[in-house]
């Protein structure tokens, strides 16, 4: 792992920017960490992880938030998965704060707010839904509706007052802002660059999200995302059992 501010030179895969409004999916290999850059401010990218080897195991956000104490997710934070191993984890953040609970804008939503717009007429400023982004992108690796589950909404903060109602901050995103997400198991990743479900921001303006693929090597003994809760090391020793280490 590496706390330094930019990833190392050397260690670098690749790099490419998603628009606003896209959606993107791979295979990701474990001890590789994608830096997700918010480079205009105003991104959210909602993401789906699924165990590569076994896909029917995947991000489970519940456990995730349940076995950390918290509501939200920032650096230190693990990823679970459904059969108690790490996906992912957080170990780096200039964010502080990303929201796994409200979901991916559906078409409904999207055409209320923004109206919908077809590529024929509007190419490029087309609109599409978060929801109809990631399922395109599970159709191309095989996978369906009924593999769409919780997502994460990296950039993306979302408060609750004492009624439980959720209301979005828009203040909280600015330019450059980065998370570095490491993958503790070999992941197919899928993503949406598409504008958050409670955003209520005026006019289609989805922004990019730049990713850029380094390798970060595997979770150590002293790891910050291993030490941050007991149950957070119980879940790395059942990844690493997985992988026979």
């Amino acid at each position: 792992m590496s706390n330094t501010t930019n990833p190392p030179a050397g260690e670098i895969l690749w790099e490419e920017t998603v628009p606003g409004g896209c959606h993107w999916s791979g295979v990701v290999r474990r001890g590789v960490a994608l830096r997700l850059t918010d480079a205009d401010g105003g991104a959210n990218c909602a993401m789906l992880l699924f165990n590569h080897e076994e896909r029917f195991e995947r991000y489970n956000m519940p456990d995730t938030l349940k076995a950390q104490h918290t509501a939200f997710l920032t650096k230190g934070n693990a990823l679970f998965t459904d059969m108690g191993r790490v996906i992912g984890s957080v170990i780096e953040d200039t964010c502080g704060w990303h929201d796994t609970v409200c979901g991916v804008m559906d078409d409904a939503t999207l055409d209320a707010r923004y109206g919908r717009r077809r590529y024929q007429e509007f190419r490029n400023d087309m609109t599409r839904s978060g929801r109809e982004g990631l399922l395109k992108e599970l159709a191309r690796q095989g996978l369906g509706k009924r593999d769409l589950h919780a997502n994460l909404n990296w950039f993306s903060k979302v408060t609750a007052d004492a009624d439980g109602g959720l209301h979005f901050d828009r203040a909280h995103r600015a330019p450059g802002q980065f998370v570095d997400l490491r993958l503790d198991m070999h992941a197919l990743v899928v993503l949406s660059t598409c504008p958050h479900p409670l955003d209520d921001a005026a006019g289609w303006a989805p922004k990019p999200l730049k990713i850029t693929a380094w390798r970060c090597g595997l979770a150590g003994a002293a790891d910050v995302c291993r030490r941050h809760r007991a149950e957070n090391g119980r879940a790395f020793a059942n990844t690493e059992r997985y992988f026979a280490q």
